[in-house]
């Protein structure tokens, strides 16, 4: 079984790609694809999907700290 990506794209949604179940607070399960994109900024009429609805009006750009290899 493959590892479950899930992609920060800057200044727009997180793309979500694998086999993974998305779940409401009540356990309802929303259907989705192998690939699909959640929205981060909250103006999607689509929530919890993304529909584009944050360009232009949405900024975010969040990198992981990169980790230096011990073994150097």
């Amino acid at each position: 079984m493959s590892k479950v990506q899930i992609k920060v794209n800057d200044n727009g949604p997180y793309r979500v790609t694998g086999d993974v179940e998305l779940i409401d607070a009540e356990g309802n399960v929303f259907e989705t694809k192998q690939v699909f994109s959640l929205c981060r900024c909250g103006l999607s009429s689509k929530l919890p999907f993304c529909d584009a609805s944050h360009k232009g009006k949405f900024d975010s750009c969040v990198r992981a700290a990169k980790v230096l290899d011990d073994k150097e």
